[in-house]
């Protein structure tokens, strides 16, 4: 547990000091004013393809659940296109990603408690809805088409 609230404080700090936290710094990468984000972003990729290609290599398992590494794909289908819509509509309007979003508030920003407090509604509907699907699925009946 320690190495996972090190790991936060690391990326929430990083993302404070590069200004990555504020939401106008994002909507002007949005809106192409600033393409600052960019290296960011590319700094943040590099970092985690590097990790991703040595630790495999050198250390077999993951260190907290002792579960060997892996690739996990997810196939593309309509509830990728969905949910990243969504995500990227909410991302435009707020200026923030919920990774940032906690971090934003580190820096003062307490207006983003509405959008924080969007997050937690739309993950709870998003499960609701989830559950009734599941839930419609367990009771029907296979057909002998």
């Amino acid at each position: 547990m320690p190495l996972i609230l090190i790991s936060g404080l690391v990326f929430g700090f990083g993302l404070g000091f590069s200004h990555m936290a504020r939401p106008e710094v994002v909507i002007d990468f949005l809106t192409f004013t600033d393409l600052g984000l960019l290296f960011v972003m590319f700094g943040g990729s590099i970092v985690a393809g590097l990790a991703f290609w040595t630790l495999p290599a050198v250390r077999g398992a993951a260190p907290l659940t002792g579960r060997p590494y892996g690739r996990r794909l997810k196939s593309f289908d309509r509830n990728v296109l969905v949910g990243g819509s969504i995500f990227g509509v909410g991302w435009g309007l707020s200026g923030i990603c919920p990774g940032a979003a906690y971090a934003s508030l580190g820096v003062g920003n307490w207006p983003i408690l509405y959008a924080i407090g969007g997050m937690f509604i739309g993950a709870y509907a998003q499960g609701v809805w989830r559950s009734r699907g599941s839930d419609a699925d367990a009771g029907a009946v296979p057909s002998d088409d």
